[in-house]
């Protein structure tokens, strides 16, 4: 199973000499490993939930590889992948990569190749997942604030004043204050720029013209 600090590394090739190899070499250097001979089997096993990339061979019987990064993608699973082949060229190359690809390494590969790649890719998911887990905070946070709070956190990021928001909501200026304390302590924000910089994570408008 993966770990936090570890994570799992899925193989697909449809080569059982290749899939036991590189199982073998993950395993020197500490890595879980899970292998399937095609992508179809990927699909139907059961993942942990966790940090992963994906080792994926460019030609597999049914769909090949670069069509099941496109699919991946097109299904919202975003797993990092190297891909390894035995008959790769450039052009295959470069549409892996533009596709998003960490690494495309041609058979006969260096094991410290795979593994330099390997490490970035798990590097990679983790960020990814923790980004993601800081946005999914940011967003609990935000719906917990009243309706009004939101309102004025709004308008606090967008540049206007507080005399400006007051006038905007029609209350009065120590209202908003108080308002604008409340938003700062429940999301967490240490200061205005914080504010600003969750603001821009959870996707709220920003830079309205003032009134």
């Amino acid at each position: 199973m993966a770990s936090a600090d570890t994570g799992i590394v899925f193989v697909i090739d449809d080569d059982a000499a290749v899939r036991a190899s590189i199982a073998g070499l993950l395993k020197t250097v500490g890595l879980s490993s899970t292998s399937f001979g095609t992508a179809q089997e990927f699909l139907l096993s059961d993942r942990p939930d966790g940090p992963s990339c994906l080792v994926l061979d460019v030609r597999l019987p049914g769909i090949n590889g670069l069509e099941f990064q496109r699919e991946l993608a097109e299904a919202g699973l975003r797993i990092p992948i190297i891909f390894i082949t035995g008959h790769g060229d450039i052009p295959m190359s470069v549409k892996a990569m533009k596709s998003g690809a960490v690494e495309f390494l041609t058979k006969p590969f260096d094991d410290q190749e795979l593994l330099d790649a390997i490490h970035q890719a798990l590097d990679r998911d983790k960020e990814r997942r923790r980004q993601q887990g800081e946005l999914v905070g940011l967003r609990t946070l935000y719906k917990a604030l009243t309706s009004r709070e939101r309102e004025v956190m709004d308008l606090v990021v967008s540049g206007m004043l507080n005399k400006q928001i007051a006038f905007e909501l029609g209350t009065s200026e120590i209202t908003i204050k108080i308002h604008r304390g409340h938003v700062m302590r429940k999301m967490q924000a240490d200061s205005l720029a914080e504010l600003v910089r969750m603001a821009t994570k959870i996707g709220l408008p920003q830079g309205k013209n003032k009134k």
